[in-house]
C-alpha cells in the first residue's frame, strides 16, 4: 500500500481534522441569520455536499453554496456578503475549536520521517488553511506545517474541486511524480472520486459525518481504517518496523 509509494495526498477536513460537524453548526448560525428555519445538521451537511458536488465545474463552488442560500432565504444580501458572513461567524471555530483527529499528527510525523513527500489538498480555501497553520495553537503545537508538507494547496489553486482529478494533476507534475507513486488519503466519496478520477489509489481513514457512505468508501478504496492509529500500526507493519 505505502511500498515504492513517494507521495501522500492528505484531504483537510474531516479527514486530517474534525471540522465537517463544525461547518454544518457555522451552516446552522448563517441560515437563522438569513431569517431561514431551524434545519438538522445532517441535512444542512447532505444539502451543502451535494450542492457543493454540482458546482465542481464552477469558477467558485462556495460562492455559488452561498448564491443558493440567498435564494433559497429570499435574503436581502449578495452571495458575496453571505460569504463574508460565513467566514465571520467561522471565525472562533477555525482558531479555537478544531483540531487534528486522534494520532494524525503522529502519522504525519512518521512518515516524514520514513521519506515520503506529504501534500495537503483541500476544497477549503486557502486562507482558512493559513489559520489552521498560522493561528489555530492547538494545531501549531502538533504539527508544523511548513517543515511537515511539501505542499499545501486550497480550492483557489484549481479551476474544478473535487471529484474532478485536477488538484491531484497538479500536485503530480509540481512534484514530478506519477499516479502509482502516490497515494491519496481521504474520507468522503467525493474525495475518492478525486483520486480514482487521476488514477491514483485511495485509502479512507473513517469519519462520523461520512457514516452513511461507508459501505462505498470501503468498495472503493483499497483500504478503509477506523482511526489513524490503526493505520499508523498498518503503515508500520507493512514496512517492517511494527
Amino acid at each position: 500500500m505505502f511500498y515504492q509509494k513517494k507521495v501522500i495526498i492528505f484531504d483537510m477536513d474531516g479527514t486530517l481534522i474534525d471540522s465537517v460537524g463544525i461547518w454544518n453548526i457555522v451552516d446552522r448560525e448563517l441560515i437563522a441569520q438569513l431569517g431561514g428555519e431551524t434545519l438538522p445538521e445532517l441535512h444542512i451537511q447532505q444539502r451543502r455536499d451535494e450542492l457543493l458536488r454540482s458546482f465542481s465545474h464552477a469558477q467558485d463552488a462556495y460562492i455559488e453554496y452561498c448564491d443558493f442560500l440567498a435564494q433559497t432565504y429570499h435574503a436581502p444580501f449578495s452571495k458575496d456578503v453571505i460569504r463574508s458572513m460565513r467566514y465571520a461567524i467561522a471565525q472562533h471555530y477555525l482558531k479555537n475549536v478544531i483540531d487534528f483527529k486522534p494520532d494524525a499528527h503522529t502519522l504525519l510525523y512518521y512518515l516524514k520521517e520514513q521519506g515520503y513527500q506529504l501534500v495537503i489538498a483541500s476544497t477549503t480555501s486557502q486562507n482558512i488553511l493559513n489559520i489552521y497553520s498560522n493561528e489555530n495553537d492547538a494545531m501549531r503545537q502538533k504539527v508544523d506545517f511548513e517543515k511537515t508538507f511539501s505542499l499545501i494547496l486550497g480550492r483557489e489553486l484549481v479551476s474544478k474541486i473535487k471529484p474532478h482529478p485536477e488538484v491531484h494533476q497538479f500536485i503530480m507534475q509540481e512534484l514530478g511524480v506519477q499516479p502509482h507513486e502516490c497515494l491519496v488519503v481521504e474520507d468522503s466519496l467525493v474525495g475518492v472520486e478525486a483520486a480514482q478520477n487521476a488514477g491514483i489509489d485511495v485509502i479512507t481513514i473513517r469519519d462520523t459525518y461520512a457514516q452513511t457512505d461507508e459501505p462505498e468508501l470501503r468498495k472503493r478504496s483499497i483500504a478503509y481504517f477506523e482511526d489513524f492509529n490503526r493505520l499508523l500500526l498498518h503503515v508500520k507493519e507493512e514496512l517492517g518496523q511494527s
